[in-house]
């Protein structure tokens, strides 16, 4: 295809105890509803201003008032790092900011680790190992990154070809490698860890430190009345980006300091008091522009959720409902593509990324903004309704239950045939998305059409409302409801097509992708795009709270945090895994 690179440029903003994560007891309030809130938001009004023809708009606004739970509050205690308070929307959270100054600091962070052990070879192994070991040997450690991998396991050649070798002691079996290891980082799958945690767990040294990348195993645990083993500490650190994205910008930023994707931290548990510290500087290691605080209970509702929601999943249902719409009201296909998928994953993540969510409105024309609006208020209520759905599967652990079982469907059992994933582009949207990049110009963004633009503010907004009435921090909503969105995974969509990150990205995420897509879609088409050509007036009081809410001042502070430095997706580039260069729309 014509275009080779994608690249977004950078924001510009207006505006010693143990060392363990402490959690205010301020989180201890219950949540019950939606429509109470700490924000200066305006109330909404009567069902007649709510124009989506949601059943959930007008039960929202007809509601008694609620309690808001407020964001988890979370401290932590360091003695290598420097932890700095930042305020987001009027809440105080803390944070630690990355950078190749501080890798001289990961020798005393690893104190008493010897060897990392990085188990598994899917989406975040590869770029976490590569990224570990160059940055030890800049700090000129000798700790070992050791990759484990199931014999006969066809990673093993693409471990090797990334520098990983028997003879050097880097590359084994994934339980030899565990039983060595003073730090495991668990990057299997999410259903594979489901499937092996007690003999994972059985073969981890006493007072080693177990790392996830997610918190899915925690879910699956207390779903089976579980935990982890006590002698051991068990921490986290959840890059806000796919695998290929993490490695990506650490090796573009090598002469920038600090470039890289975002990273969670929690500490679930700490057996010697060794755990923040080393938790922290495995963020550091990967190349986290900034690093902040959570649990590993609400790291693994956020993610899960996120990608059922803007992430992934919702992305893929509102663009094939508006192709549709956009089609059957005559419009071309390509121009239909151009105004959908190119439009969000292009023009709208860029203003996104680099001004904020109103700039999107305000770089419309006066009538681009009354079709902005008029998509928004249709949009905002139906989208709620299937991410609040959303979030409370994952809270119950119904999400976590069906990956499990989806895992164990790929292959024969019961004398039943397997189920693996099929692939969703082949059909007439993706084929013409391939047609529109074959020819479109190197660093074309395509259009922002208004009504797309409307629509996709309005599921970011949504989204954003969820995890804050959920209690999630700041922190934790903007980067998993914008910056992974438009920093990480919209690039790549834009390089390579919507289509290719519902085939290739995580098993868990590609799972519910094809699980919640339908949903977005069809209340899309069923509700939002029904009342608006039933002219449903605006609903006033939603898009004034829009252009007042709090969150965007919070988006400008974080911005402040952002690296210089852009991700860039060429071509069939070599860091992206042999699976993920096949062609796709």
């Amino acid at each position: 295809m014509a275009t080779a690179t994608t690249s977004f440029s950078t924001f510009t903003p207006t505006t010693s105890s143990s060392p363990s994560l402490k959690v205010s007891p301020k989180t201890l309030v219950s949540n019950i509803g939606f429509l109470s809130s700490k924000t200066p938001s305006k109330p909404l009004k009567t069902r007649s201003n709510v124009a989506s023809g949601s059943a959930l708009g007008a039960r929202m606004v007809s509601a008694p008032p609620a309690i808001t739970k407020p964001p988890t509050l979370l401290d932590f205690e360091t003695s290598v790092f420097k932890k700095e308070k930042i305020n987001l929307a009027g809440h105080d959270e803390y944070i630690v900011r990355g950078g190749r100054d501080l890798f001289h600091l990961l020798p005393d962070a690893f104190k008493g680790i010897k060897q990392i052990g990085v188990i598994g070879w899917g989406s975040q192994g590869p770029a976490q190992a590569q990224n570990l070991r160059d940055s030890l040997a800049e700090a000129k450690s000798d700790i070992v990154v050791k990759i484990g991998l199931r014999k006969g396991s066809s990673s093993f050649n693409e471990a090797r070809a990334a520098g990983f070798s028997e003879e050097s002691g880097t590359l084994g079996d994934i339980y030899e490698t565990i039983s060595g290891s003073d730090l495991v980082l668990l990057l299997i799958s999410d259903s594979a860890q489901a499937d092996n945690y007690e003999k994972i767990f059985s073969h981890m040294k006493p007072n080693s430190i177990l790392g996830l990348s997610h918190g899915f195993l925690l879910g699956h645990l207390q779903s089976v009345g579980l935990d982890f083993p006590k002698n051991i500490s068990v921490v986290a650190v959840c890059p806000k980006g796919m695998g290929p994205s993490v490695r990506r910008l650490y090796v573009q930023g090598k002469e920038i300091n600090g470039a890289g994707i975002n990273a969670s931290f929690a500490v679930h548990q700490d057996v010697d008091g060794r755990a923040t510290d080393v938790a922290l500087a495995w963020s550091v290691a990967l190349g986290s522009p900034f690093t902040f605080a959570t649990t590993l209970e609400q790291e693994y509702k956020s993610d899960i959720f996120g990608e059922r929601g803007i992430l992934l999943g919702a992305v893929h249902g509102i663009v094939e409902s508006l192709f549709r719409r956009y089609t059957e009201d005559g419009m071309s296909e390509d121009l239909a593509y151009k105004n959908t998928v190119e439009c969000i994953t292009g023009i709208i993540s860029k203003i996104i990324s680099t001004q904020g969510m109103k700039a999107v409105y305000e770089s419309l024309t006066e009538e681009g903004k009354k079709e902005f609006l008029t998509a928004y208020s249709a949009s905002y209520y139906p989208c709620m309704d299937i991410l609040y759905e959303c979030y409370e599967d994952v809270a119950a652990g119904s999400e976590i239950r069906s990956v499990v079982l989806a895992g164990r469907r790929f292959y024969e059992k019961e004398g039943l045939p397997a189920f693996p994933m099929g692939k969703i582009d082949q059909t007439r949207m993706w084929k013409v998305g391939e047609r529109v990049r074959a020819v479109r110009p190197a660093g074309d963004l395509g259009p922002l059409y208004p009504f797309t633009a409307g629509v996709y503010v309005a599921l970011m907004m949504a989204q954003i409302e969820v995890l804050r009435k959920k209690g999630h921090s700041y922190s934790e909503i903007i980067n998993e409801s914008l910056i992974e969105s438009v920093d990480s995974l919209n690039p790549f969509m834009h390089a390579r097509g919507v289509s290719f990150m519902v085939d290739n990205c995580s098993t868990t995420a590609r799972l519910g992708s094809r699980k919640w897509a339908p949903r977005f879609d069809y209340i899309l088409t069923q509700q939002a795009l029904v009342a608006v050509d039933n002219g449903a007036p605006l609903n006033q009081d939603l898009i004034s709270n829009f252009f007042e809410d709090p969150v965007h001042d919070a988006v400008k502070v974080c911005a402040e945090l952002r690296p210089t430095v852009d991700i860039s997706v060429p071509a069939n580039a070599d860091f992206v895994r042999p699976e993920l260069r096949q062609g796709s729309n």
